[in-house]
């Protein structure tokens, strides 16, 4: 018998706060963390705007010594995995550390450390490299500094799958607990690639928005929709066994149900055009969780603000669903905090957690008219309602899909 997984912690930085509670007010409030990037001089790129995360502090999470180790994908993690370890009441000295793993994906590693090192390189020679470089640059240290810092010496995983990253991760992380491998999974995504070669090679794709105007930049769905808006931060959750969950009295969340994947095995960076891919990992995640299609109700789209991606997720939406497309109620939380690569499933697995908790969907914020093919309830408005289900899509670069059911927890 497989066991039953549920969330019993939750923590986030994002572009709109740097808490779960932040971030979350901010959602309801329809926040957009767009602005013009402050980080480097933009003015003779392409793309303008991104959707920087504000008034960081590492000490607030960690010690100077511990955070001058980390690059800042990694400090976004650890800041994110001590919100969300205290918010679950977890105790390390009553665990099992053994038993209590670590899934956190990120997609790119530390820009800022190959641009840095490299300058190095080339203006005073190879003596003059860090000799941290290769442990600040590589994307799975985001994984290794939580497990350090929190010592957490289960099943250590980074899954790297693009855009597909934090929802891979939670869901291996949800695999791990089923089948007896953890009682305790620290599980999310992390990014900071806002530096001129991110935003430099992304916008050479024609992948990110060249609007200047932050209220027209990231608008999922949107018929004037021209690319996304790079975002950052982390999205980390505590996903546990429901009875080691009861057993010390810890606050259910939701019930993590459903997981499918599949690959659509047809461009490097453009989705399947007839939607079958990720199609299939919606109705695989269906039939993991045991359900029905028709009682699905709300989806978290992935919802880039691209051509390709909305377009053809919208043809695999209509595909998974048939006739019961039309009663689905659609968002984007990219329409707020732009797209976080490898962290953005995750942070966008903590708002279907929310909206399942308080019986509310977010408006797409920005999204005024759609298209021929775009005639799904995309939430040109919020509701509040019960969310029984909420289904999370993921697809990254490369053809990699992955859905994700939450549900509301009853015994």
């Amino acid at each position: 018998m497989k066991k039953r997984v549920v969330v019993t912690g939750m923590g986030a930085i994002t572009p709109i706060g740097n808490s779960v509670d932040a971030f979350w007010e901010g959602i309801k409030q329809e926040k957009i963390g767009f602005d013009k990037i402050s980080y480097f001089d933009a003015s003779d790129y392409k793309c303008k705007i991104a959707a920087q995360v504000k008034d960081f502090d590492p000490a607030a999470y960690m010690d100077k010594k511990a955070a001058r180790r980390m690059e800042q994908f990694c400090q976004f993690a650890v800041a994110a995995s001590k919100e969300a370890l205290e918010d679950a009441g977890v105790d390390m000295e009553k665990e099992d550390a053994f038993r209590v793993g670590c899934s956190i994906g990120n997609g790119v590693g530390s820009l800022q450390a190959m641009e840095r090192e490299h300058t190095k390189l080339v203006e005073k020679g190879p003596s003059k490299l860090s000799p941290l470089f290769v442990p600040l640059v590589i994307s799975n240290m985001a994984a290794g500094n939580v497990s350090i810092q929190f010592g957490l010496k289960g099943k250590n995983i980074n899954v790297v799958t693009a855009c597909a990253t934090g929802t891979n991760s939670i869901g291996e992380a949800f695999r791990t607990i089923q089948y007896g491998d953890a009682d305790i999974m620290v599980a999310g995504g992390t990014e900071s690639s806002i530096t001129p070669l991110g935003i430099g090679g992304f916008a050479a794709l024609t992948a990110l928005s060249s609007s200047e105007d932050p209220k027209r930049c990231s608008i999922p769905f949107d018929k004037d929709r021209d690319g996304f808006v790079m975002g950052e931060g982390a999205g980390i959750v505590v996903l546990e066994e429901l009875e080691h969950a009861k057993a010390r009295g810890a606050k259910i969340y939701a019930e993590v149900v459903g997981y499918g994947c599949s690959a659509d095995a047809f461009h490097i960076t453009s989705p399947a055009e007839d939607g079958s891919g990720a199609a299939a990992a919606m109705l695989n995640a269906i039939k993991d969780a045991g359900i029905e299609p028709a009682d699905i109700t709300y989806i978290n789209a992935h919802g880039t603000s691209t051509h390709h991606n909305d377009l053809f997720e919208t043809r695999a939406i209509k595909m998974a669903f048939g006739d019961h497309a039309k009663d689905i109620k659609i968002n984007s939380t990219k329409s707020m905090v732009g797209h976080l690569l490898g962290g953005a499933g995750a942070v966008e697995f903590v708002a279907c957690v929310k909206e399942i908790e308080e019986g509310f969907i977010h408006k797409t914020v920005g999204l005024q008219e759609g298209e021929e093919e775009l005639d799904l309830n995309y939430c040109k408005e919020s509701y509040e309602e019960e969310v029984p289900y909420a289904l999370s899509n993921s697809l990254g670069f490369g053809g990699h899909n992955a859905s994700i059911i939450v549900k509301k927890y009853a015994e």
